[in-house]
Order: C-alpha cells, then sequence, then structure tokens
C-alpha cells in the first residue's frame, strides 16, 4: 500500500530500507526517501510502519544471536 503519495513510498518500501539499508527513524527515512517532507498527512501511517519493521528487525537479530550458529557432536 501507498504511505506517502506525494513521493510515492509504499509500506515494502519502508520495510526495505529498515531491512536492508539499516533505517531505523523517521528523519532517516525523510532524508531517505522524502517521507513526510511535503503534505506531512502520511506522517503517523509511516511512523506505525517504520516502528513495525524496526521491531521486527530486531527480534530476528535478537534471535539470530541467541541460536547457535553451529552444532558439534565431538
Amino acid at each position: 500500500m501507498y504511505v506517502c503519495l506525494c513521493k510515492g513510498v509504499t509500506d515494502k518500501t519502508i520495510r526495505k530500507a529498515v531491512h536492508e539499508d539499516g533505517i531505523s527513524s523517521l528523519r532517516e527515512l525523510r532524508q531517505s526517501y522524502g517521507v513526510a517532507s511535503q503534505c506531512g498527512c502520511c506522517k503517523s501511517c509511516a511512523k506505525e510502519v517504520l516502528t513495525d519493521a524496526v521491531n521486527e528487525r530486531n527480534a530476528r537479530l535478537l534471535k539470530d544471536t541467541l541460536l547457535p550458529t553451529t552444532v558439534c557432536y565431538a
């Protein structure tokens, strides 16, 4: 779905920016994609999608660090 109509940014774009580019704040999202830089109507929705994506990324990173990467049966 489109989050920012002015800049043509979708929720998938925001999730990709978080997971692949490491974006963590609305300021970084605005600087990189222009979200909420014109009319501002998308700000709350963009922040919600951003927060969800950051939480998903952090949960995945936590899971990856807690699980053993190899199992040794020596």
